[in-house]
């Protein structure tokens, strides 16, 4: 399942309050595929399902449905505040990198 760093966990809890809305979770998705190995989906959520996985981190909840939840083992969600590289990125050991596309990269 993914684990969120500090600075992740401290901006989702940011923008799930901004919002207003009682019982927000961050939903993240996986889909393998795509160039960088999986393609990654994150949206506040207030649904869940029967089998949905779910983690807290602090006051942000996590939700991951069964197939995401199995890419996404390992996997960390961080946030960069920094001038040349903002916003969220997922680092997982688990996938390889490099085009699927079926075109050489040499």
């Amino acid at each position: 399942m993914i684990t969120l760093t500090e600075k992740a966990t401290t901006k989702v809890g940011e923008l799930i309050a901004a919002e207003d809305e009682a019982g927000m979770s961050l939903r993240v998705t996986a889909r393998p595929g795509g160039c960088s190995g999986n393609s990654y989906e994150m949206y506040f959520d207030t649904e869940t399902a029967a089998d949905d996985v779910e983690v807290v981190f602090g006051a942000v909840r996590v939700v991951v449905d069964p197939s995401s939840a199995e890419l996404l083992v390992g996997a960390t969600l961080d946030y960069n505040d920094d001038l040349a590289e903002a916003g969220f990125s997922i680092d997982n050991p688990n996938t390889q990198s490099g085009c699927g596309c079926g075109k050489n990269s040499s």
